[in-house]
């Protein structure tokens, strides 16, 4: 006789413990409150009256938004941290798309104690810091036509050409002053720019005036691919046609300093913004030193970076650095593991919208936080 799953009235029954799965398998449905699940929250625009009252809420829904709010809470906790010492990682436009006085913001209220950026970015923020202006695209004029009219295109915005003379001739003043038995570093040569604008553009901002006075050293481990790079280069042949000794430049200057400075440090935080080179340089700070510890026998203590925030719009599987999770970085030695107390955030999302929102939601709690306003962290002055 076969069975029936239905009832003598035709109804379905319900399995005794659960529901039955395609194979047929009785289930036991869990209850999420049992489970102690988090459950998420509609964004209720009614109850949002600051910038990081929405950042709060999105963190309660899902998706980029949800990934934006946690992004937030790490970089407060890094920023209240008052043993963590904090690297930033900059690559792509951001100064010519007008980012930069945001991070000048997290250099001058002590979140950020070292920057590590690609030389191009620092270049066009001596545009900035120097008054100078970018300018919005028009659509009906050709790259060619810009090329000739001395307009370079980064996407949607222009770099005048006469802008980058322009800061040619500040390079040209911080070089002609640079004494030539002094080897030459980004660090150093970095500070120096910050200390003339500090003397020269006293009503501008920018990230290298910032980064100057308040002791943040500032590198650029690709330092000859940028506009800096190629006016030291030119500096250097007109010094050799002139007969004079030309600067000599060590990039392991900035990476034995890099490290030197981190390992000082109880804790160590990152804040990316895109990927590239920047971001390699500084996360191979813990592959160094576990280097110089396995192969060379030195005493010194393994360290690892314990708090990470990335936005990054990359996808992991083109293979790039730029979109590799924190979690591939874990195998390499560069980071704490959350189950040993790691914390990270990241967000898939173009920084031109992320950095803003986030910075702006923990300045917020910072300044309603007592403790937080004027907050200082140890500085590390560039030598």
């Amino acid at each position: 006789m076969k069975h029936s799953n239905h009832d003598k009235h035709g109804h379905a029954e319900k399995p005794s413990n659960g529901s039955r799965d395609g194979s047929g398998i009785d289930r036991k449905l869990h209850n999420p409150i049992v489970d102690k699940l988090i459950p998420l929250e509609p964004l209720d625009l009614n109850k949002v009256r600051s910038i990081d009252d929405l950042v709060r809420a999105m963190s309660r829904t899902a998706f980029t938004g949800r990934q934006l709010g946690e992004a937030a809470d790490v970089l407060e906790a890094m920023a209240r941290d008052e043993e963590c010492f904090v690297v930033m990682t900059l690559a792509g436009a951001m100064t010519v798309a007008k980012q930069g006085l945001i991070i000048a913001d997290l250099i001058d209220r002590g979140i950020v104690n070292a920057v590590v950026s690609t030389g191009a970015l620092m270049a066009h923020g001596l545009v900035e810091a120097t008054g100078r202006a970018h300018f919005r695209v028009n659509p009906e004029v050709s790259d060619e036509e810009l090329y000739e009219q001395g307009y370079n295109r980064v996407y949607d915005t222009l770099e005048p050409e006469q802008n980058l003379d322009d800061v040619e001739e500040v390079m040209s003043e911080v070089l002609e002053g640079w004494d030539h038995n002094e080897v030459m570093c980004s660090f150093k040569l970095n500070h120096t720019i910050g200390a003339h604008l500090a003397k020269t553009a006293k009503d501008q901002r920018g990230i290298l005036k910032s980064a100057y006075e308040q002791g943040v050293p500032v590198f650029v481990p690709a330092f000859t691919d940028s506009e800096l790079g190629l006016d030291v280069a030119l500096n250097n042949r007109l010094r050799e046609s002139t007969g004079r000794h030309k600067i000599r430049f060590d990039p392991f200057v900035d990476l034995e300093h890099f490290a030197a400075t981190l390992l000082r440090q109880k804790k160590l935080g990152i804040l990316t913004i895109g990927g590239g080179v920047p971001r390699n340089w500084s996360q191979q700070f813990g592959p160094f030193i576990e280097l110089r510890h396995r192969r060379l026998g030195e005493n010194i203590p393994l360290k690892r970076y314990h708090y990470g925030v990335r936005i990054c719009p990359e996808p992991v599987y083109w293979g790039g650095l730029s979109g590799s999770p924190y979690s591939e970085a874990i195998s390499w030695g560069k980071f704490v593991p959350p189950s040993e107390g790691g914390k990270f955030g990241e967000v898939f999302v173009d920084a031109t919208v992320g950095l803003p929102i986030i910075a702006a939601a923990v300045f917020e709690r910072l300044d309603k936080d007592k403790a937080g306003k004027g907050k200082t962290k140890k500085r590390v002055a560039a030598k």
